[in-house]
C-alpha cells in the first residue's frame, strides 16, 4: 500500500501516568514502516489518531495525535527517496491536565527519511528494498527526557499472486532513550535496553470485493514502547484520499501501554 508515518512514541512511558505511545513515521503499513516510497515532485498529507481502548490506574491515557508531511525527492524510478516531517501532541487528561510526557510535549517535532528500490527495478524477481530512519527526535538531554529514539530499519518485500505482499526486516533504536527499554521507571533505575528487533507485515487490495479496499498485518518485535501486531483496513474514496482505520496490540504493557485504536486520514498532493 501507501501510508503514512504514523506510528506512535509515547508508548507506555510511564504506566503510573498512564501514558501513550507515538511514531513519527515514514510511508508505512499500520504501524511499521513499507517499502512504498512518495512518488518525486509529490507531497502526502496524514492525520492520525491514537485512542486507548482500556484504562491503565483507572483512567484513559490521552490521546495521540501526529501531523505530518511526506515528500518524494528522487527522480529516479529505480531509486527513489522521500524525507518528512512530523508534529505530534498528546490530548489533555481526563483531569483536565496536559500530556503525560514532557519531552514530547517541549519538543514535539520529528523527522524521517527512506530511500528504495521497487519490485524488479534491477531484475526479475527482484524484491523491493528501502532503509530508512524515523523519529529522529530534536531533544537530547538525558534517557528519561530526549526524543531521540532515531530507529533505522531495512526492509525486503514482494508480491505474490493472489497471496498479497510479504516483508521483512529488522530496526535499531537509540538504546540511550526511555521508550527503547523494556519497562517503564522502577525504583532503582530503568529496565534493560531493548532497542531493536524483526520487522514483518503483510497487505494485500482486496480486490476480490474493491480495488479501492486495502487491508494488512503488520508486526514490530522488541519489548518497548514500539512493539505492536497491528492489524487494519483502508479505504480509496478518491485517487488521493484514504482513510485507515486499525487496531495496535503492543507487545508489552508496562512499555507499549493499552491497546489503541487509530484512524489515519492520508491526502496525497497533487
Amino acid at each position: 500500500m501507501k501510508k503514512r508515518w504514523a506510528i506512535l512514541l509515547i508508548g507506555g512511558l510511564f504506566s503510573a501516568l498512564a501514558s501513550g505511545t507515538a511514531l513519527a513515521t515514514p510511508s508505512t503499513q499500520i504501524w511499521i514502516p513499507s517499502t512504498d516510497i512518495q512518488p518525486y515532485g509529490t507531497f502526502h498529507l496524514d492525520l492520525d489518531t491514537y485512542v486507548r481502548t482500556r484504562k491503565t490506574g483507572g483512567s484513559y491515557a490521552p490521546i495521540m495525535y501526529d501531523m505530518g508531511v511526506l515528500a518524494g525527492v528522487l527522480p529516479f524510478k529505480k531509486v527513489q527517496a522521500e524525507v518528512g516531517v512530523d508534529y505530534m501532541r498528546v490530548g489533555p487528561q481526563a483531569d483536565g491536565h496536559g500530556g503525560t510526557s514532557e519531552a514530547i510535549d517541549d519538543a514535539p517535532v520529528y523527522f524521517n527519511a527512506k530511500i528504495a528500490a521497487p519490485e524488479d527495478a534491477f531484475f526479475k524477481y527482484q524484491p523491493a528494498v528501502a532503509v530508512g530512519i524515523y523519529n529522529a527526535g530534536v531533544r537530547g538531554g538525558d534517557v528519561f527526557h530526549n526524543t531521540e529514539t532515531d530507529i533505522s530499519y531495512a526492509l525486503v518485500a514482494r508480491t505474490f499472486p493472489y497471496v498479497g505482499r510479504l516483508s521483512a526486516g529488522w530496526y535499531v533504536g537509540n538504546g540511550g532513550n526511555i521508550f527503547m527499554k523494556d519497562d517503564n521507571i522502577q525504583a532503582n533505575g530503568i529496565g534493560r535496553t531493548q532497542n531493536n528487533g524483526v520487522l514483518a507485515s503483510w497487505d494485500r487490495t482486496i480486490s476480490e470485493i474493491s480495488d479501492k479496499l486495502w487491508a494488512g498485518v503488520d508486526y514490530q518485535g522488541g519489548n518497548n514502547a514500539f512493539g505492536a501486531l497491528s492489524f487494519g483496513a483502508s479505504w480509496n474514496f478518491s485517487k488521493n484520499v484514504a482513510l485507515l482505520v486499525g487496531y495496535d496490540i503492543f507487545n508489552k504493557k508496562a512499555t507499549g501501554g493499552q491497546p489503541a485504536f487509530t484512524t489515519q486520514l492520508d491526502i496525497n498532493l497533487p
